[in-house]
């Protein structure tokens, strides 16, 4: 691939390059391909220019000739957290804090933002919503032209304030922060030998901080080469963004597994994103994903892009376009409303019901019931109304009153369902008890037929790369068939978007997505299983719909394949 007209190449003295023992797994023969292309910046005053810089071809998926805690209200899995950084705008830590409020949807339990002023590191972090986290107050003391910041839905550590991101530290040759989405499944062994060896001290007891000690005890001087390094030690998801006092970095793992973006606003300021939902909200334009396997360098110099780990077929999650992602997003290069509006229509051609009225679970099943309903030739209508107010209701009195946790969250329309046969969308299906209440609350509001359409395959296994799901013990399908589960929920009928035309869709991409949690084929096999049993937190399985409450940091470890017990109950 050849560099724009206007770019040029790195020079070998304009970036240290590793000695040959420095461990880059994969890299390609051609070091200057692997060192991308440098485009200079202005003055962070007068950050004008587009970014068009390409990939280098290592990095490039499409060259192919080079290199818990689950939210039981509402049974979905659930995402980890969402990251944002800018670079070379004046009103930085307010930008992040907007980009934060759109990425909301991506975790609830603490926010927090880390800017950069005089070469000094600020941060702010709170538990709760964006909105309870920050005011003005709070970004006052946040000045300067770089920050990065994190939403965060706890997959590994405890909620708490502690636990919050960005994680600041200072180490010998500075300061550097870091928010992380994703998941390490090498993370207990990491800290166990970063504990033995180096006498290393943790804060906290989420995952990402062993990035900062790995960054900290490496033995390489320049800040780049130290996180290839760290990265190098990683297994698993993450899409990462540090800042430290003259850069800013973000890093995406070989395999891709959860979003980042890049864009630019118009005073040329550098944003970085879990979803472009986050750039449209601070009016900063869309230029390209930051690539499996490669690291991304903002700084006074121009931004430098530099290839990781080369992996010729990415694993995205596939659950980003069918749950997690916000419809109006651009994820992995396609949009999440259009996936979502063809997985409906799938579903009308493939499990087709004489129905009169098409409605969703909102809000992440309306895109795929419109595809349906359209698909179908049969009115969509709004035949559940979803109340966007109601508090954690885990936290009431006793089990009577948590029972009304559906009828607090969804209220049926009985003109739209009264005497109706009645085809009604929904994202997923999990443990399968909130599917159950939903069937009953629209035939107690007087419909004649509950048909349930799915839009998206039958989920038999866990996650282990960033999001929170059950244990395969309690997901329903992986214990029932479809009749079986059809029975349970008492629908009339009860349909999945089938795996193959799920695949049929992607088309040429199709292999570049991760389908572990349908097929329990993993890409990266999680050495160190924490199993989510029944019991062994103090809540209420059955208590489902969408309460943000607090997880506990549980027992569970097992043997990996080596028969190495790493923990225990």
């Amino acid at each position: 691939m050849a560099a724009a007209s206007n770019l040029s190449t790195l020079s070998s003295s304009s970036l240290s390059k590793p000695s040959s023992s420095f461990p880059f797994r994969n890299t390609p023969t051609n070091n200057n391909a692997s060192f991308l292309h440098n485009k200079s910046l202005p003055n962070q005053n007068s950050l004008s220019h587009k970014l068009s810089s390409p990939l280098p071809l290592a990095c490039n998926p499409k060259n192919q000739n080079t290199c818990v805690f689950f939210d039981d209200e509402d049974q979905k899995p659930r995402e980890e957290c969402g990251v944002v950084g800018i670079y070379g705008d004046p009103e930085a830590s307010r930008l992040c804090s907007l980009a934060l409020h759109a990425l909301q949807h991506r975790g609830q339990e603490g926010a927090g933002i880390v800017a950069v002023h005089d070469n000094h590191l600020q941060s702010v972090t709170g538990v709760g919503l964006v909105s309870d986290v920050f005011d003005e107050s709070k970004l006052s003391r946040l000045p300067g032209t770089s920050a990065i910041g994190h939403v965060r839905y706890s997959t590994a550590g405890q909620s708490m304030l502690k636990n919050v991101q960005p994680f600041l530290a200072d180490y010998r040759f500075g300061s550097v922060a870091v928010a992380h989405n994703g998941n390490f499944v090498n993370y207990r062994s990491l800290r166990a030998r970063l504990e033995h060896n180096n006498g290393s001290i943790f804060n906290t007891t989420s995952d990402t901080e062993v990035v900062l000690h790995l960054i900290a005890t490496s033995k390489h001087r320049p800040f780049l080469l130290r996180i290839v390094d760290a990265c190098e030690h990683l297994q698993g998801a993450y899409s990462l963004v540090f800042v430290t006092e003259d850069k800013l970095v973000a890093v995406r793992d070989p395999f891709g597994f959860r979003p980042l973006v890049m864009g630019r606003r118009t005073n040329g300021a550098v944003v970085l994103a879990s979803e472009t939902c986050a750039l449209d909200l601070i009016e900063a334009t869309y230029e390209r994903e930051v690539y499996p396997g490669e690291v991304i360098v903002v700084d006074h110099t121009g931004i430098q892009s530099l290839c990781l780990v080369s992996h010729p077929e990415p694993k995205q999650c596939i659950f980003e376009h069918i749950y997690f992602a916000l419809p109006n997003s651009v994820v992995f290069g396609r949009s999440v409303y259009e996936s979502r509006k063809k997985f409906g229509e799938i579903l009308a051609s493939e499990s087709p019901v004489e129905c009169d009225v098409v409605i969703a679970v909102p809000d992440s099943g309306v895109v795929a019931a419109l595809g349906y309903a359209a698909k179908a030739g049969v009115p969509f209508q709004q035949g559940l109304i979803r109340s966007h107010y109601v508090g954690r209701t885990f936290i009431e009195p006793s089990q009577k009153i948590r029972d009304f946790g559906v009828k607090l969250k969804l209220s049926p329309v009985h003109a739209v369902l009264e005497g109706k046969r009645v085809v009604v969308v929904d994202d997923s299906i999990v443990r399968g008890t909130t599917s159950s209440k939903i069937v009953r609350l629209l035939k107690e509001a007087g419909a004649k037929e509950v048909h349930m359409r799915i839009a998206c395959p039958p989920i038999v296994a866990s996650c282990y790369y960033g999001v929170d799901t059950p244990s395969s013990e309690e997901l329903i399908s992986n214990r029932m068939s479809v009749e079986e589960i059809r029975k349970f929920i008492g629908s009339d009928s009860l349909a999945f978007l089938p795996l193959d035309k799920l695949k049929t869709l992607l088309g040429d991409d199709a292999l570049n997505y991760c389908y572990a949690c349908f097929s329990g084929k993993y890409p990266v096999e999680p050495e160190e299983l924490q199993m989510k049993r029944l019991g062994v937190a103090h809540f209420n399985w059955d208590d489902d719909f969408n309460g943000n409450f607090e997880s506990i940091d549980v027992g569970g470890w097992v043997t990996n394949q080596d028969g190495f017990k790493i923990g225990s109950v």
